[in-house]
């Protein structure tokens, strides 16, 4: 299949690798040029380019904004009958708002935000929140299990962007809990990656922690816990979309709140580019009397 994809960030960037692997004619485009040529793919010289030569199109981009002024050049061409899968971490409005522009130029437009980092991304081991209608969610289905591990159609265009908002609340907000848990034992002596076996071990430790233990363990010993999955300065993107939806929606998220303060001052003392294993590690420092 010709697939394009608009968004090589290190998410865009691993699931357009995966599909490459299984076969697929790759087509890439990145507003910065130089992530799109690094992937060795073939390289389109504009997003209206891209839905031109692209059977599907795939993006996967930062934030709203950069939804709607890539999504003005991917719609600029004809995209009749084409396929759009949209896959950013964004507000169910947004997504909306897209799909009523794809429909009103005959494309099908379905959105899927994604459960994962780099690594499953790699792997084809993602897990899809779908939301469209239903013939259109069909059509993307093939596609989508090749990227996940599992695919849920959640409800209409808006129920995945939803969706993949709930459940990354509590991931987000597991790292600094974990934070204010380790500065209870600290005073232990234990040693850090002893500490994260422990906790990996019990109701306590989430998923994440079974896979991201050893880069705190190092983050904790004061040595380099390896390249960034997911950045300190995405989680706080993420977290602000939470709030904003949950002020929408009527709703308070008190702990999420608290949780994006805490996260923003890690960011101005220079750890927005870091990996979220730097949380914990920052808030211990930061308690250091």
């Amino acid at each position: 299949m010709k697939i394009g994809m608009a968004g090589t960030g290190r998410m865009g960037a691993a699931i357009a690798q995966r599909l490459a692997g299984r076969g697929h004619q790759l087509t890439v485009w990145n507003r910065t040029a130089d992530k799109a040529r690094a992937l060795g793919l073939d390289v389109a010289d504009s997003a209206t380019r891209l839905a031109e030569v692209s059977e599907t199109l795939i993006s996967i981009l930062t934030d709203a904004a950069a939804l709607e002024s890539v999504y003005g050049q991917l719609l600029a061409g004809d995209v009749k009958g084409k396929l759009f899968i949209e896959m950013s971490t964004v507000r169910p409005e947004t997504e909306k708002r897209l799909a009523e522009k794809v429909k009103a130029k005959g494309a099908a437009f379905v959105e899927c935000p994604v459960g994962g980092t780099v690594g499953p991304a790699k792997e084809g081991k993602l897990f899809g929140f779908a939301g469209g209608e239903a013939a259109d969610v069909a059509r993307a289905r093939p596609l989508l299990d090749q990227m996940c591990r599992r695919v849920e159609h959640v409800g209409p265009v808006g129920a995945g962007a939803a969706m993949k908002l709930a459940i990354n609340l509590p991931l987000l907000v597991f790292w600094q809990a974990f934070g204010e848990a380790l500065s209870l034992c600290e005073p232990l002596g234990l040693d850090p990656a002893r500490l994260m076996d422990i906790f990996a071990d019990t109701s306590g430790g989430p998923n994440v922690l079974k896979v991201r233990g050893p880069a705190v363990a190092a983050a904790l010993a004061g040595k380099d816990p390896g390249g960034a999955t997911f950045n300190v300065d995405s989680i706080r993107k993420d977290l602000r979309t939470m709030l904003e939806e949950a002020r929408a929606l009527g709703r308070e998220l008190p702990v999420a709140q608290r949780a994006l303060e805490c996260f923003d001052r890690a960011a101005r003392n220079g750890l927005g580019t870091a990996d979220a294993a730097m949380l914990p590690a920052s808030w211990l420092r930061s308690q250091a009397k």
